[in-house]
């Protein structure tokens, strides 16, 4: 269960207090991956194998540090897999007064496909309904960065962020809409370089209240500009 911590910080307000998780459900939620860290030795070997398979020359100057690139590369795309997400989040959650809704729009992400580790990238919209608890507005980012760096499929990073912050934050309901461009519709297959994607998940009182569910929406699509490549 989440513990209220009363603040001593003098520059948040009075009725602010900290809330501190402790919840098993949290790392649930995540839906981490727990085998330890990504194993660079074998990413750099199979790297290797792959450009002898492709025909080329892996010792030759400009590939014989590509590997290794690869294998770091990796690990900073794929971060999402091993974030903590009570260090996250734990400093920013507080008990405030305020049940209207919050929305963090245009939050710009990348993933990778998990059909051809291919990128697909483009703009998440947030927002929620506090039931008196709030969160950080960098924390929001944070979360989605912490589901788009795996493999993912949209439809799937679209529901994570959706059900952590409602395990998170137990808010009266929470939206997510998520756009994005595939580059494996743009340079293979189809190749249809102006398709997008877009994908939704409403909880809550964006499910169950249409007035609410097109708040959102209109306040999104307020000024909104078409994803650009």
């Amino acid at each position: 269960m989440a513990k209220l911590v009363e603040t001593t910080d003098p520059k948040k307000d009075s009725f602010e207090r900290e809330i501190v998780l402790d919840d098993p459900a949290v790392y649930q939620a995540a839906d981490l991956l727990t085998n330890g860290d990504i194993d660079t030795e074998t990413i750099r070997t199979n790297v290797a194998q792959m450009l002898n398979a492709f025909g080329e020359n892996p010792e030759r100057d400009g590939l014989k540090r590509t590997p290794d690139r690869v294998a770091r590369m990796y690990e900073e795309l794929l971060a999402g897999y091993r974030t903590d997400p009570i260090a996250l989040v734990n400093d920013a959650l507080f008990e405030v007064e305020y049940d209207e809704m919050v929305i963090v729009r245009d939050i710009e992400f990348y993933s990778l496909c998990e059909h051809h580790m291919l990128p697909f990238l483009g703009r998440a919209h947030v927002a929620y309904m506090p039931r008196g608890r709030v969160i950080g507005l960098s924390k929001i980012p944070r979360v989605v960065d912490m589901f788009s760096r795996r493999l993912q499929v949209q439809e799937r990073l679209t529901r994570q962020v959706a059900d952590f912050l409602m395990e998170v934050l137990h808010p009266r309901g929470v939206a997510v809409v998520v756009e994005a461009i595939h580059m494996c519709s743009m340079i293979r297959g189809v190749k249809k370089h102006d398709t997008r994607m877009t994908t939704s998940s409403m909880l809550g009182a964006f499910r169950n209240n249409m007035a609410t569910r097109m708040e959102f929406l209109d306040n999104i699509s307020r000024g909104s500009e078409q994803l650009h490549f």
